[in-house]
């Protein structure tokens, strides 16, 4: 378990605990005296699994996202909006269950202000120990070429992540030059300084730009090394946990050879499967009654088909017929690339874009087997042809399912289907190839429910 994943875990143990506790408090407001074991009881068995809603409700919020809490006013804005919504939805769980022995609402409002005022400044005072006293991680590079470049931009917009750049072993360039003085980071030219470096600045992570068999000269120094419990990290790995993105730069064909070995997920996919067809079903039989003023609302926002029919590329470049309701004008429309802001998008079409609705009829793809609830976004095949030619493995990505939603697609950046952007985001989609899981896919499906809420489609 990594640092950032521990002070995560941390994060959530300290807010369930702060939960059990607000409910105490709370109950001791309320009858004036600590509760009774009775009265403690009843409420302890109604209000877990509210605190587990509660929880998942913080998660989607980004609470447990070291990357989103850049500032206090952003905490505190976070903190309550997240629990004004988990607020709101277990009044909504009370209205609708009104027949329960125990229906506490007195109870809640009380309870929810308690863990308001507690959960905000234990978050507040986190974040300021997080800044000043938790234990740093020092980092040095050796090495130096584009994606060094982006790793130093992206820990230093990312303090909060706990690393800190101490220096850079490579030779002297202009580019280099500029980036060191800029963050002001020392540079280092000499080998032979490499040891003394390290041991100076207490160094806990060496990034390497290259794999350790290439840097002969490097090896006795770094074997050297070892007594000082020095962690060796691979500049792929390294930009892979702290950005969520696989650098296609840096990389060849060994690298897929020894990361994308599909037999380890074959029973993966078997469970993935089944909860495919599971949720599919479910929302389906959801959304089915909401269907007619879908429909209806299309017909009066523009004219054209319902459903907005297409062929796409599948797993292993099989093409499928594609569904999703009509969000674009059929008037003069080409049907070329989408575009942000695309003024061929309907009123109604920009909401359902936004809210996700727009692809509910994807789940018949998922039914069908041609699509997952998360992998890559499916392509047309005009476009994969084009796209395959002027950007490097851009196939790999059809060795999974496509998928209604996906890491990329929760990345918070638009991409569109130029080269430019696939290019992007192609990096997210072999991320999730490669770390696929049934814990990833419910992170994904729970930020995604966030940003259908959100209203920030694209």
């Amino acid at each position: 378990m990594n640092g950032t994943r521990i002070r995560q875990f941390f994060l959530l143990l300290i807010d369930a605990v702060l939960l059990v506790i607000s409910l105490n408090i709370a109950l001791t407001l309320r009858y004036f005296s600590p509760p009774s074991a009775e009265l403690w009881q009843k409420h302890l068995v109604l209000f877990v699994p509210i605190f587990v809603v509660w929880l998942l409700i913080f998660y989607i919020n980004s609470l447990y996202d070291f990357r989103k809490f850049i500032n206090q006013s952003r905490i505190i804005e976070q903190v309550t909006k997240s629990v004004l919504v988990a607020f709101l939805v277990t009044i909504i769980f009370f209205y609708l269950t009104p027949n329960r022995e125990l229906n506490p609402k007195t109870n809640l409002i009380i309870f929810s202000g308690v863990f308001y005022i507690l959960f905000l400044l234990w978050r507040l005072g986190f974040s300021i120990l997080n800044k000043k006293y938790l234990p740093t991680i020092n980092v040095a590079i050796i090495g130096y070429n584009e994606i060094i470049r982006k790793t130093i931009q992206t820990i230093k917009k990312n303090q909060q992540l706990g690393y800190k750049i101490k220096f850079i072993l490579s030779e002297k360039n202009n580019v280099l030059v500029d980036v060191v003085d800029h963050y002001e980071i020392d540079l280092i030219e000499d080998v032979n300084q490499l040891a003394r470096a390290i041991k100076l600045h207490k160094i806990n992570v060496l990034i390497l730009e290259k794999d350790i068999s290439e840097m002969k000269e490097l090896q006795k120094t770094l074997f050297n090394l070892l007594p000082t419990g020095i962690n060796y990290c691979n500049l792929t790995k390294f930009y892979e946990e702290i950005s969520g993105q696989i650098p296609i730069e840096i990389l060849n064909k060994g690298w897929f050879l020894e990361n994308l070995n599909l037999a380890t997920k074959r029973n993966f996919e078997r469970v993935k499967r089944l909860y495919d067809l599971a949720l599919s079903v479910l929302i389906l039989l959801l959304s089915l009654p909401f269907w007619p003023f879908i429909m209806l609302a299309i017909k009066i926002d523009s004219r054209g088909p319902i459903i907005f029919k297409q062929i796409r590329t599948g797993r292993n470049g099989k093409n499928f017929k594609f569904y999703k309701f009509r969000t674009m004008k059929v008037e003069n429309n080409n049907f070329s690339i989408t575009t942000k802001d695309d003024p061929r998008v309907t009123k109604f079409g920009k909401f359902m874009r936004q809210t996700r609705i727009d692809e509910i009829p994807q789940l018949i793809n998922v039914l069908k087997g041609d699509m997952s609830f998360v992998g890559p976004r499916p392509e047309r095949p005009e476009l994969i042809k084009d796209l395959s030619r002027n950007i490097p493995y851009y196939s790999i990505r059809n060795l999974v399912k496509p998928g209604i939603t996906g890491w990329d697609q929760i990345s918070g950046e638009y991409h569109s289907p130029s080269t430019e952007d696939t290019y992007k985001k192609l990096q997210y989609d072999l991320f999730y190839i490669k770390n696929r899981s049934v814990y990833l896919d419910i992170s994904i499906i729970l930020k995604t429910i966030r940003t259908a809420l959100g209203r920030e489609g694209l």
